[in-house]
């Protein structure tokens, strides 16, 4: 099987100039049949903006409007009380500009633009969970790989406005399908209450506890919960924690494993604990801190340090 072998080759990193398809591949969105792509990828793309004709365009029709209502109010001038009344785009609105801030490439309006119709879009066909913050993080990696197709230079400053109108819209397609097939496998993270973190938390702490027992009994002396800082690397896939090209990096291996996003990524989660464990153990403040993220923020900065994927 060519997906077999493809993720295989993919395990170990995907070099910069065929990620883009692979990861169309290895994602589930392109068949593997190569006759077949062209025709997936312009029907899957005419689909998507379709959902915007039909969505983005029609603001007035009576199913719509209350939707639309909340995504096109502006707001820096939106009162307290409507902050109240429309979570939807309000949380969308004030989480884009905070998608990689320190990346002027995601300062640009229209990439603020781009996300904002994509995450717009997931929430209306997914209604049982809608949009939560968090899942504006995992447009990025997409987002940035499939801008890779068309450049050569680095991504950060790269203006997109300089991309041809069918460049972008193909980006913007194929970075919400891809998306929304990471998110079919994770979906229960961000429903109600988000049951799959919790129980992914649980099986991080049951995992440390196997592997590590010294790190979770240090952990439990001093009263540290493993959601106080695991929580956010499952609901951002550790993307506050990574620089975007490690992350980029990462996600080359959680595409190649079959349930990479949902079950793999404990395993680098616990990894990560047990490759710092001395500076864990070492840890007496926790409490002053709040969180282990404090600390192991630092931890993380290794990774931006010693580790260059080189794709």
């Amino acid at each position: 099987m060519l997906t077999d072998e493809l993720r295989k080759l993919s395990w170990s990193g995907i070099p910069r100039q065929v990620r883009p398809i692979t990861w169309k591949l290895l994602s589930g969105y392109l068949p593997a049949n190569a006759e077949r792509r062209e025709s997936v990828l312009q029907r899957k793309r005419q689909e998507y903006f379709g959902f915007i004709q039909q969505y983005y365009d029609s603001r007035n029709d009576e199913p719509h409007q209350d939707t639309y209502r909340q995504i096109q109010i502006d707001i820096p001038r939106m009162s307290p009380d409507s902050l109240v009344l429309q979570p939807k785009v309000t949380e969308i609105h004030i989480d884009i500009p905070r998608t990689n801030p320190l990346i002027p490439l995601f300062q640009q309006a229209s990439v603020q633009e781009i996300f904002e119709r994509i995450l717009f879009i997931w929430a209306i066909r997914h209604p049982a969970s809608g949009y939560v913050q968090g899942i504006n993080d995992l447009v990025t990696p997409f987002f940035v790989v499939y801008v890779f197709e068309y450049i050569e230079e680095e991504v950060e400053n790269f203006d997109v406005s300089s991309l041809q109108e069918e460049a972008l819209r193909s980006i913007e397609a194929d970075s919400f399908w891809c998306m929304s097939k990471l998110l079919d496998g994770i979906q229960d993270n961000y429903t109600f209450a988000q049951p799959g973190i919790q129980r992914k938390v649980k099986a991080l702490e049951e995992l440390v506890s196997r592997i590590n027992d010294s790190v979770h009994r240090h952990m439990q002396q001093y009263e540290v919960e493993y959601l106080q800082f695991a929580f956010r690397w499952m609901n951002n896939l550790l993307m506050r924690e990574l620089p975007l090209r490690c992350t980029i990096r990462l996600w080359d291996t959680y595409q190649a494993e079959p349930e990479g996003f949902s079950h793999f990524h404990l395993y680098v989660c616990a990894a990560f604990l047990v490759r710092w464990r001395k500076e864990i153990l070492d840890e007496r403040d926790f409490q002053r801190k709040a969180t282990l993220t404090e600390s192991t923020r630092l931890f993380m900065a290794y990774i931006a340090l010693h580790y260059s994927p080189g794709h």
